[in-house]
């Protein structure tokens, strides 16, 4: 059965190459992304459910009922989808022209979440704005804003790519800036994802491959850097390094070795969807950045693997979505489209890498399932506005117009 969005083709759009007589096979939405979105964050709603069924068993959330999660879970899908449907009716060029507006705005943002008094504090990190409903995470709305102003700025600066001073500069300096805000809060986890977002578009968009390995080189160093003078990030590091010396195990490396016991737990078929013994008060964060640790150890590699492959195709379904918008000499779009795609698959990748010990342990959540409100609704609004891109390429093939 297919799912109907309130939007239709017009005639003169959808038979424009056919004269109306025999009218086009062509699908009026991917119905296919929309789907795979959809399945994700049902999934991740149910495996938030099993994840945080045993949290009121603790004195920290002894004042929660066992279902306090997934119904604010649910409830955070559901906005996030009416706020998609919303956010799908803006076209392209709209968001091309207030991206400089949108970027400023979330600057602002992460500066005011630093003030004392105003942005809450957890577990150390000052990351998140209370607004009454839930707690907003501007760094989330700065993924949006990074590929929506990477874009745009690649279109307005396309003869300067292959110059470092006014082609690479002026952004380089807007990511530091952010940078700067994000380590304050602290979450380089985040910076890393903005990072890999500016510098893929810029890559994608032309800037000159001589520069760009350079500054690659000079990134890796950087980061390094940080990790180097943070005594907190250091221990860390050496942790991830041997997660099994005792000290470690009970510190530092306490999640990771949690999150691969579990993953052992699970072999190829699980133990059942609701049978994880890790998520009982072992595995902190279960519900959140460690969800993956759960799909492993209740529906084993089978579960992983079919979780990796949707994301997968997301990804290269956005991949795909923007070479057609550039194909079409719709390059913000295009530019934006992979954006998107990079800003998944980079994220994904990292808590997939944090949860297997193939990264070190990062505060990122789980695209579309992980426990949270910014993340859910960032991410809808996202594949909203990739699915408003794919909605335009479908139009302008046909011969209509956005």
């Amino acid at each position: 059965m297919a799912i109907q969005l309130p939007f239709k083709f017009s005639g003169s759009s959808s038979d424009a190459l056919s004269g109306g007589r025999n009218p086009s096979k062509m699908m009026e939405y991917d119905q296919p992304l929309v789907w795979v979105t959809l399945l994700l964050m049902l999934f991740g709603m149910v495996m938030v459910y099993s994840a945080s069924i045993a949290l009121p068993d603790s004195p920290k959330f002894a004042n929660y009922k066992n279902n306090y999660f997934v119904q604010r879970q649910a409830i955070f899908i559901v906005v996030s989808v009416i706020a998609a449907l919303f956010v799908f009716r803006i076209r392209i060029a709209t968001w091309q022209r207030y991206a400089p507006l949108m970027f400023v705005g979330t600057l602002v943002l992460l500066t005011i979440v630093l003030i004392p008094g105003i942005g809450v504090s957890v577990n150390g990190a000052q990351r998140w704005l209370n607004l009454k409903i839930f707690n907003l995470q501007p760094s989330e709305v700065m993924k949006i804003a990074a590929v929506l102003y990477a874009a745009d700025y690649t279109v307005r600066k396309q003869e300067y790519m292959h110059k470092l001073t006014k082609g690479f500069m002026p952004m380089a300096a807007a990511i530091t800036l952010i940078g700067g805000l994000l380590l304050l809060e602290p979450d380089l986890g985040a910076f890393g994802v903005i990072v890999c977002i500016a510098m893929g578009i810029l890559f994608l968009g032309g800037i000159n491959i001589v520069w760009f390995g350079g500054i690659v080189m000079l990134l890796v160093a950087t980061f390094g850097a940080i990790i180097a003078l943070s005594p907190f990030r250091r221990a860390r590091m050496f942790a991830y390094l041997d997660p099994w010396q005792e000290d470690n195990a009970l510190d530092k490396a306490y999640q990771l070795t949690h999150s691969l016991i579990a993953f052992g737990r699970g072999e190829f078929f699980g133990v059942g969807l609701g049978g994880s013994v890790e998520k009982l008060h072992y595995l902190p964060e279960a519900h959140t950045d460690f969800i993956m640790a759960v799909i492993g150890e209740e529906l084993g590699l089978a579960g992983v693997l079919i979780v990796i492959a949707m994301f997968y195709w997301l990804v290269k379904r956005a991949f795909d979505i923007g070479r057609q918008a550039i194909a079409i000499d719709q390059v913000f779009a295009g530019l934006t489209a992979k954006g998107i795609g990079i800003w998944i698959g980079v994220q994904t990748f990292i808590n997939m890498g944090v949860n297997l010990g193939l990264l070190p342990t990062k505060g990122l959540t789980l695209p579309l399932m992980s426990y949270g409100g910014s993340g859910v609704l960032f991410n809808c609004v996202g594949l909203a506005i990739l699915l408003r891109i794919d909605y335009e390429n479908r139009v302008m093939m046909r011969g209509g117009r956005t």
